[in-house]
């Protein structure tokens, strides 16, 4: 069933959609204030996809706060039953764009699964994930964590604390099977990178095989993130990641602990982005340009003040048309708080990052990290060289079509000359705070690739259940 509003007349409305499931978002905003010339768009009809995950806040922010409308774009924001579903529908042209995972179009425009060329011109936040185990789990952990002077357990809590567990679970002959949302997702690579740092092998990818479980001490595979709490309880999985509210969520239904923030395993990690198809960029350039301005003035509101908007925020994305949770659930992590055990909840107020940091700007060495760490557990199956990983990062990423956005902001003064990184040139400095101390360089993947005591080496590669050198 579709709801829609629409008056061609005046952009200072919003076409909204009631969803399969039976989510309704309608709107009539206010008028946009006087500004600079709109911008000639090519296509003003649009249908964005997102996933019920907190990060998809810029979206539905530039829906309710009307700066979709200021831009001429008559949007329709639809949830998606998984991030597949999500990619396919992107691909054929049934959505116009959506909130992804920062590998979906990375390996989307490789092959890596259904090939089609994506692009990003919009990184969409910083952190946001977390690590939960289940009460079982958190027991058998618990004695081999060190422990502050107050009596509670040191953070950030190591996966060389769950080893022990693990290695039980592989005694009695119980496979120790762990929940991540997509196989390209940020929660998968994030999981491995901190199993990894412990001792604790998650297993490798191969043409023949891509349950990346090849070798594995822990067991990862698929469940939509919705759908993490009920897979915990029922004992299907011992643990998960995922970004919120699933991880607060195990908390208040008291099923589960989470562990760690990505925050810890990554200081800044890039998280979602926002993909487009490329020949849609090419087909429609000032369309294109208008979205990332909507979404930039959104990120914007999100971060400023001090996350002074944050509750407002809070109470837009408890909606059943966004993410349809308790809104104390989403409070919890959105308003720089997290609660690991039940009752200790500690300061995080970058857990959500959405502006600050230049978070929204597609830095290719964003690309360049995932791109390494689909190497490393074999989902890029043969030895590349640096170049090609600059290659693909300039092939997806789009900082030009983003600073263009910028810099119409500043001159209609939606944002400040300070807020964008003018200069650079598309590479982050050596990035050092990661839980095993291993430093990133995106100007030197395979190097970075070399460094890790587990996971492939740059020129190894899988072949059955062994590496072959």
């Amino acid at each position: 069933m579709h709801l829609r509003t629409r008056d061609k007349g005046r952009a200072g409305k919003v076409t909204a959609l009631m969803a399969a499931a039976g989510f309704a978002l309608a709107a009539f905003l206010a008028p946009a204030p006087a500004m600079a010339d709109m911008l000639d768009v090519e296509k003003d009809e649009l249908k964005f996809g997102f996933i019920k995950l907190t990060d998809m806040a810029p979206l539905a922010i530039a829906y309710e706060k009307g700066y979709f409308e200021d831009e001429g774009l008559f949007v329709t924001l639809e949830p998606q039953a998984n991030w597949k579903v999500l990619l396919d529908r992107v691909i054929t042209g049934e959505l116009d764009g959506a909130h992804m995972l920062a590998g979906q179009p990375l390996a989307a425009t490789i092959g890596f699964g259904t090939k089609a060329h994506i692009v990003t011109p919009f990184s969409m936040d910083l952190n946001g994930n977390g690590i939960t185990v289940s009460n079982e789990v958190w027991k058998m952990m618990k004695p081999h964590i060190p422990k502050m002077a107050d009596g509670r357990p040191q953070h950030p809590i190591k996966a060389d604390y769950l080893k022990p567990v693990v290695e039980q679970f592989k005694a009695e002959g119980k496979p120790f099977k762990m929940g991540m949302v997509f196989p390209v997702s940020t929660h998968n690579y994030e999981l491995r990178y901190w199993l990894a740092a412990g001792g604790i092998h998650p297993g490798f990818y191969s043409t023949d095989n891509i349950s990346g479980q090849i070798l594995a001490d822990a067991f990862l595979s698929v469940t939509p993130p919705p759908q993490m709490p009920a897979t915990l309880e029922a004992g299907t999985i011992y643990g998960y990641c995922v970004g919120e509210p699933w991880n607060q969520q195990a908390v208040f239904k008291g099923i589960g602990v989470p562990v760690i923030t990505d925050y810890e395993i990554w200081k800044d990690n890039p998280e979602k982005v926002f993909g487009i198809r490329a020949d849609f960029a090419e087909k429609y350039p000032n369309t294109a340009l208008a979205m990332v301005k909507a979404m930039i003035r959104a990120a914007i509101w999100l971060d400023e003040n001090d996350n002074a908007n944050r509750m407002e925020a809070v109470e837009i994305l408890a909606k059943p048309a966004y993410v349809g949770a308790d809104a104390e659930v989403i409070a919890n992590s959105m308003t720089g708080t997290f609660e690991y055990e039940k009752g200790d909840k500690r300061p995080v107020p970058d857990f959500n990052v959405f502006f600050r940091y230049h978070a929204t700007y597609p830095y290719y060495s964003d690309a360049i990290w995932y791109l390494t760490q689909m190497r490393r557990w074999g989902q890029i199956a043969e030895p590349r060289d640096d170049a090609w990983y600059h290659e693909v990062a300039k092939k997806v990423y789009q900082p030009a079509l983003y600073l263009k956005a910028a810099r119409m902001l500043v001159e209609e003064g939606h944002a400040k000359e300070s807020d964008f990184p003018w200069q650079t040139d598309g590479y982050r400095p050596p990035q050092k705070e990661f839980i095993d101390g291993v430093v990133f360089d995106g100007r030197k993947p395979n190097a970075y690739i070399d460094s890790f005591p587990i996971g492939l080496k740059a020129k190894q590669t899988v072949a059955g259940n062994a590496v072959v050198n």
